[in-house]
């Protein structure tokens, strides 16, 4: 329970470093495009995580060079790059497209809102397409945070909202529907080094975004706001999609799916710090309604008879109940570490979540 917890923290700051980019890119917009932004925002992830992958991997390497050069050549991380590909084509070029082709016609407000359905398309696309668990009391408060979510970005609580939906709602909803399937593939991958995926991604997405941009006739705009936006988008993207694909790990996608969605929250309370108002009380109702969604997933307790399959893989783990192998190559002991390991059949009972070793049908 207490690595439960420490995970569901691990989420929550993934969506605090998400949340807080809204405002500081609303700060940079003046002077940048938004394809460039958003360009920016993935170069500088993928750039930044790089430099501290390469600073990482050095002293690994000579501690353990045996198990780093598995891992480095395990045929099983090949057969899981076309789930990161579509990951990376879902979330990192799709979604930031439609985006941006939406807010050209569509009130900020309103696109607030629509922003939401991330979190409810998520949450289904694992239920029904991935037969996720869950119950009564995860779906509830599913329902309370994304209801925080809507209460926060409603198009009635914030001057110049207009009423009903934007010809381009359609194409902000869309995106919020290729980022539901980039969660979802990203949970295919998330036995692989989260660092990586993430580094991937943003190295990837990077340079397809600032080259939309480019083509549509923006400039590349002055050193300091581009080392600005790297910068946020190092936070934001990078180290944010790092700790989101550790929860889903160990949590599902669902699970961190809602604890993603309070990611809004954190926005609007760091633009009340940069831009100083009086909070509405739409703010502190969304507050409320979101806490009530975490305490409930918090306070969730799965425990059941079930038989785990015989299972290969890779990732960082260490010797417990579900990792009990030998190793075949020089091991010095320390935990947690990484190499390809084969798991036995075995049935048991225990409070568990939809993490990468209990999948298992209900």
């Amino acid at each position: 329970m207490k690595s439960h917890r420490h995970t569901i923290f691990t989420a929550l700051l993934a969506a605090a470093l998400f949340g807080i980019t809204t405002p500081l890119a609303k700060a940079l917009l003046g002077s940048v495009s938004p394809f460039m932004l958003a360009g920016l925002f993935y170069l500088g992830s993928g750039m930044g995580l790089a430099a501290v992958l390469v600073l990482r991997r050095l002293p690994a390497r000579r501690r353990n060079p045996a198990a780093a050069q598995e891992s480095a050549h395990d045929p099983r991380r090949l057969a899981e790059l076309p789930w990161l590909a579509g990951a990376i084509a879902a979330g990192g070029v799709a979604a930031p497209a439609l985006l941006m082709l939406g807010l050209n016609t569509t009130p900020a407000a309103t696109s607030a809102l629509l922003l939401n359905l991330e979190g409810v398309l998520t949450a289904l696309i694992a239920w029904v397409c991935f037969r996720e668990n869950f119950d009564a009391q995860i779906a509830l408060g599913m329902l309370a945070i994304v209801a925080g979510g809507v209460l926060l970005s409603w198009p009635g609580a914030h001057a110049g909202a207009v009423s009903g939906i934007a010809p381009g709602a359609l194409l902000v909803a869309l995106a919020c529907l290729c980022w539901a399937i980039d969660n979802n593939l990203t949970r295919k991958v998330s036995t692989n080094d989260a660092m990586v995926v993430a580094c991937t991604k943003g190295l990837v997405a990077g340079p397809v975004n600032i080259g939309i941009a480019l083509a549509a006739g923006a400039h590349w705009p002055a050193w300091q706001a581009v080392s600005g936006a790297m910068a946020v988008g190092f936070a934001g993207y990078g180290v944010s999609l790092v700790l989101f694909v550790i929860s889903l790990r160990h949590l599902g996608t669902a699970r961190t799916g809602a604890y993603f969605s309070v990611a809004p929250l954190f926005g609007v309370a760091l633009s009340l710090l940069l831009w100083p108002e009086r909070p509405a009380l739409a703010f502190w109702l969304a507050l409320a309604l979101m806490a009530f969604g975490v305490w409930l997933h918090v306070r969730e307790r799965h425990d059941h008879t079930h038989t785990h399959e015989p299972l290969e893989h890779t990732h960082a783990h260490r010797h417990d109940e579900h990792h009990q192998h030998e190793h075949e190559f020089a091991w010095d002991g320390s935990e947690p570490h990484t190499h390809a390991h084969r798991h036995a059949p075995i049935t048991h009972s225990h409070a568990h979540y939809p993490d990468v070793h209990h999948r298992h049908a209900h």
